[in-house]
């Protein structure tokens, strides 16, 4: 909220300023046209014009800043001229001051504080105060001058230090994006490599031996028929290749580890092996148990893995305790894994940020139809919530 604001004040700084002045000058002008009205009209007209000549610049002094500090100390110097004397209206010399330490160079800001004190001796040369020393006098002002030419410079330096952190976590952003982009685009080539490599080999095995079939078929039926049995095998043996890349691609784990194929009846398994580690898992599955279509209880298995193993590496000696939820909808397969601990980092991603458990899960259950959320929980610990469109197989 605080930085939708700011925003908006940055991008209508004509509008702030004119808002800004405006009070400042109707209250100037209110009290020099009261002295008006008890009959000092000669200098008090005066001071009339001179107040609105010098406050109207302010409402360009962040747009043009120098132009609108020349401008008002061109008015201070007919002010002089004219001896009007000091008037509250000559702040503005202070705040236009101020305003080019803060946005321009320094050497026009050392330009700017000069003219200032030129113009503050002068005044107190012209028209002394009453009960005041000379030097008293411009020992006052000239601090107040200098703090607020300081001030200045410093949130010129303040400003400069925050943009460079938007801008560094805005580059830090668009490198994780470009990360995350990348890790992505890694695993669907390596996919599509390992799936081009199997599809492509046994294809091709079947091609041949399709056609050997064929042309043996009238000839030499006994060969025949073995090479159509070769081409069964074969096509079995492709499924089978196809189901163990896009199962342990990114697991790398022996094959025999995956024998059956991973499901929701696999869970068990993964939390003894957690368990094992030291981590208590407590696993319960509601709604009525149904078989499901082989890539859905792949994906649902792979999520909850996921999210036990970076409960391990990430939660931290704070955690006591896992609960692994999943549930049978009507139309979805809802998986849930919370923790007590400090909090992780989205799964995967570890202490750098570099890991791509969380993409993994995503481009995993996404090919599904599905989602995945993680974060922090409110009270601590963290969370993984999935959701997968049911798809039931029948027999």
């Amino acid at each position: 909220m605080f930085g939708r604001v700011r925003r908006w004040f940055r991008q209508h700084t004509l509008l702030v300023d004119t808002i800004s002045v405006a009070p400042f000058l109707l209250l100037t002008l209110g009290t020099l046209l009261g002295r008006i009205e008890d009959g000092q009209s000669g200098p008090s007209f005066l001071a009339l014009v001179i107040t609105c000549a010098l406050l109207l610049p302010m409402t360009l002094r962040r747009t043009f800043p120098m132009a609108a500090f020349v401008a008002v100390a061109a008015v201070g110097a007919v002010q002089l001229g004219l001896d009007v004397g000091l008037i509250a209206a000559d702040f503005a010399l202070v705040v236009a001051l101020y305003t080019v330490a803060s946005l321009c160079r320094p050497t026009r800001a050392i330009v700017a504080l000069v003219v200032v004190e030129a113009g503050l001796v002068l005044a107190i040369v012209q028209d002394p105060y009453s009960g005041w020393d000379d030097w008293d006098a411009f020992a006052a002002y000239t601090f107040f001058i200098l703090l607020c030419w300081v001030t200045g410079l410093y949130v010129k330096v303040r400003r400069r230090y925050f943009v460079g952190l938007e801008e560094r976590a805005q580059w830090l952003e668009w490198e994780r994006d470009a990360r995350a982009q990348a890790a992505a685009a890694e695993e669907r080539e390596r996919i599509a490599r390992e799936m081009h490599d199997v599809v492509a080999h046994n294809l091709s095995v079947m091609v041949v031996q399709a056609e050997g079939a064929t042309y043996a078929l009238d000839h030499d039926p006994p060969r025949a028929k073995e090479a159509l049995r070769t081409v069964s095998a074969t096509g079995r043996a492709a499924l089978a290749e196809v189901r163990g890349i896009l199962g342990v691609l990114r697991e790398g784990g022996d094959e025999e580890e995956y024998e059956p194929r991973p499901g929701i009846e696999q869970l068990d398994r993964v939390a003894d092996r957690v368990r094992g580690a030291g981590l208590p898992v407590d696993l319960v599955i509601e709604g009525d148990r149904r078989r499901l279509a082989t890539g859905v209880e792949l994906a649902a298995h792979r999520v909850v893995q996921e999210a036990l193993t970076n409960t391990l590496k990430h939660a931290g000696p704070g955690v006591s305790r896992v609960r692994v939820r999943v549930r049978y909808g009507e139309d979805s397969l809802e998986l849930r894994i919370l923790d007590d601990g400090w909090g992780a980092p989205a799964p995967g991603e570890g202490a750098q940020g570099r890991g791509h458990g969380l993409i993994g899960m995503r481009e995993r259950v996404s090919v599904y139809g599905g989602s995945v959320h993680a974060g922090s929980r409110v009270g601590g610990g963290y969370e993984v919530v999935a959701s997968l469109p049911l798809r039931p197989v029948d027999g």
